[in-house]
């Protein structure tokens, strides 16, 4: 079933594609997704484990608790065009509301069978995917957040990019300091995506699609404002 679900979520992303990479397609340049901060929760230590399958770790033959999730989409510049070889990667609370970070704990403790990071490289047509959980909403050090997942994005051994994927139309957002942040509809539109059920699947999984737009090349992003390569955090920024 995992393997089936994937292929035919990875067959429409590249049909998807198509329209991205016909020249002359966008008669305007792609709205860039809204850059966000990193968040204080970033693994101090990595897991086991740091594939694109945060369900499983190493081995195990015990998955983590949550409804599961297709994750994917494509990394693209402004015009279209695929950025290829960029490291992606998430992280993100478990069922539990805990991220792995140290500090990261929620009173219910962890589910020890979420990996809680993954990373990928994207393929010729700037696609990534994971399989991980709908992620939940969450009170950390009083803080209060929708469900999210965080994105950061490497090219070349540097950080250029970080940002949060967030649910469309979770009753939460409308109490989420980081959304609430965004004036301009138009930017918070780029940072929310659709989860949708997966016909056929018999044990209720779910698929999102999240296409990241970081700006007409890699390199003019690296202005100073993100540092660090895959693997080494930013700092202290909004949750």
């Amino acid at each position: 079933m995992v393997v089936h679900t994937r292929r035919v979520f990875v067959q429409s992303l590249v049909l998807g594609t198509a329209a991205f990479s016909t020249p002359g397609f966008f008669a305007e340049t792609l709205t860039q997704t809204t850059r966000t901060g990193e968040g204080p929760f970033y693994p101090d230590k990595m897991p086991l484990d740091t594939d694109n399958d945060l369900l499983i770790v190493n081995n195990s033959i015990t998955p983590a608790v949550g409804e599961i999730t297709h994750l994917g989409g494509r990394l693209l510049s402004n015009s279209g065009e695929p950025v290829r070889n960029a490291f992606i990667e998430i992280w993100q609370v478990d069922n539990k509301a805990s991220y792995i970070h140290t500090d990261g704990a929620n009173t219910g403790g962890r589910d020890g069978n979420f990996q809680g990071y993954g990373r990928f490289l994207t393929d010729s047509r700037g696609q990534y995917y994971f399989r991980t959980i709908k992620p939940v909403s969450y009170t950390l050090q009083n803080q209060f957040r929708t469900a999210h997942i965080h994105f950061a994005i490497s090219t070349n051994g540097r950080r250029i990019f970080t940002t949060q994927m967030h649910i469309k139309g979770h009753p939460d957002n409308a109490r989420d300091f980081v959304l609430n942040g965004m004036r301009d509809p138009k930017a918070r539109e780029t940072v929310l995506a659709e989860f949708k059920k997966v016909q056929g699947s018999k044990i209720g999984e779910l698929s999102a699609t999240f296409d990241i737009v970081i700006g007409n090349t890699a390199a003019e992003l690296e202005d100073g404002s993100l540092r660090g390569g895959i693997g080494k955090p930013e700092g202290l920024r909004p949750r």
